[in-house]
């Protein structure tokens, strides 16, 4: 399974904290930035489902915001 998200994160460094944490965090998720596009594009990729409210709520901790974009 694939989700997108929009976010407001918008320094690679950031960016790959967040990836770093995302995977030690939440273990069956593999997780991208696209800082170049216009929504700052995190995709997650999950051989199970992505449950999209507790990555919202985990990334709130960071100072960032999330949301599904959808198609």
């Amino acid at each position: 399974m694939i989700e997108v998200f929009k976010t407001n994160v918008n320094c690679a460094d950031k960016a790959k904290q967040l990836v770093e944490q995302i995977h030690e965090t939440f273990e069956c998720y593999r997780a991208n930035f696209d800082l170049n596009d216009c929504d700052r594009i995190l995709r997650i990729v999950s051989s199970s489902s992505v449950v999209a409210a507790d990555l919202i709520k985990w990334l709130k901790k960071f100072d960032c915001h999330a949301e599904i974009l959808n198609a």
